[in-house]
């Protein structure tokens, strides 16, 4: 998630849990804490410009459910030797820390990106992609607790605050994953009725909600994309095809970056010849046809086989710089898209963006 959405969850959670009399030094160390781990990034780049090995890299050690609690008691551990607060009430002082840094990698799972939860097992990161990386219906909740109780102190309504802002939140994670249990039960039905029941497949929310979906499902010869808003679709999801250079793909297969990526992205992507160059794009994060993370990562031989080069991440559509008048465009058709389905005869999507 992002860093504002960490930072409050873990004030909030700190905050709750630390005496009555700590509460603005917990809001202040859970909001450190809260974003300890997303730090990892500093490191990685010391060691590595490889932009596969940043990206797969990240969410690792620093988001691993086996490390966290060995942070989490040396931190409590130096501030029960130094620190009176803590050495004033210790018990609840340990698990203030603990659930402050534990929390987000956890929240971190909820999105599409991947979070190594297990590190260092080599599982393949958790992905549960049910909510987008900034969704303010998450976030709003517990900044609003914080707010209120860093002016209350104190007083009970800085307590009865946080409590309703963690309730409401985690609840709104909750009905997140209902809502992809809908989509993507619908999904298997309609891929089924495809020829693609088997298919590999995720669902995620589009930017900013959880009304709704993108569903990607990959071909033998590329992928499968439709959408679905559970405010105003009924009938099937509609699917669109597109195509991957899977002979170019199965070719490079033994190319370490490729093994990196398809590890970590469970295998969701485009392999497209760029200049004779095979570019890989991971379908999780961006709209067809501009993707937020491409590699270039190998290039024909002389032989016509493909071999390893340095990866390179050249500029995506996510990093370009987006005028005032195409964001503006870009959230009114989603918002659109999210009360009317595409055949809705009230109100068609193409007419809405012309007007």
């Amino acid at each position: 998630m992002d860093s504002l959405s960490q930072i409050v969850l873990g004030a909030a959670l700190a905050g709750a849990i630390a005496p009555a009399a700590h509460r603005r030094a917990a809001l202040l160390a859970g909001a450190a804490l809260g974003t300890l781990p997303d730090l990892d990034s500093l490191p990685i780049m010391l060691f590595t410009d490889n932009p596969v090995s940043l990206m797969t890299m990240h969410r690792s050690l620093s988001h691993s459910l086996f490390v966290l609690p060995l942070v989490a008691w040396l931190v409590w551990w130096g501030f029960r030797r130094r620190g009176k607060r803590v050495a004033e009430a210790p018990v609840r002082w340990f698990w203030a820390i603990l659930l402050a840094l534990v929390t987000h990698p956890l929240l971190d799972a909820f999105t599409v990106y991947g979070t190594q939860l297990l590190w260092p097992l080599r599982t393949p990161p958790v992905m549960w992609s049910s909510v987008f990386i900034i969704d303010p219906l998450y976030t709003v909740w517990l900044l609003v607790a914080c707010v209120l109780a860093w002016f209350a102190q104190q007083r009970a309504l800085a307590q009865r605050a946080l409590v309703a802002g963690l309730l409401l939140s985690t609840s709104y994670l909750g009905w997140s994953l209902a809502a992809k249990a809908v989509v993507d039960a619908r999904a298997t039905q309609d891929l089924a009725a495809l020829g693609l029941r088997d298919a590999p497949r995720f669902s995620v929310p589009m930017p900013f909600n959880t009304l709704l979906w993108r569903v990607v499902a990959m071909t033998p010869d590329g992928y499968v994309i439709g959408d679905r808003s559970l405010a105003a679709d009924q009938g099937p999801i509609s699917f669109t095809g597109y195509k991957s250079n899977v002979q170019a793909l199965s070719g490079a297969r033994n190319i370490e970056a490729v093994q990196q990526l398809r590890w970590f992205n469970r295998g969701f992507m485009r392999a497209q010849i760029t200049d004779g160059k095979l570019v890989l794009s991971d379908l999780r994060m961006g709209l067809e046809p501009d993707y937020s993370f491409n590699f270039v990562v190998a290039e024909r031989a002389g032989h016509g086989e493909w071999q390893a080069i340095p990866p390179a991440q050249p500029q995506s559509g996510y990093r370009a710089p987006v005028a005032h008048g195409e964001l503006k465009k870009a959230l009114r058709t989603l918002w659109l898209r999210i009360w009317r389905s595409p055949s809705d005869d009230r109100l068609p999507l193409a007419e809405a963006n012309r007007s």
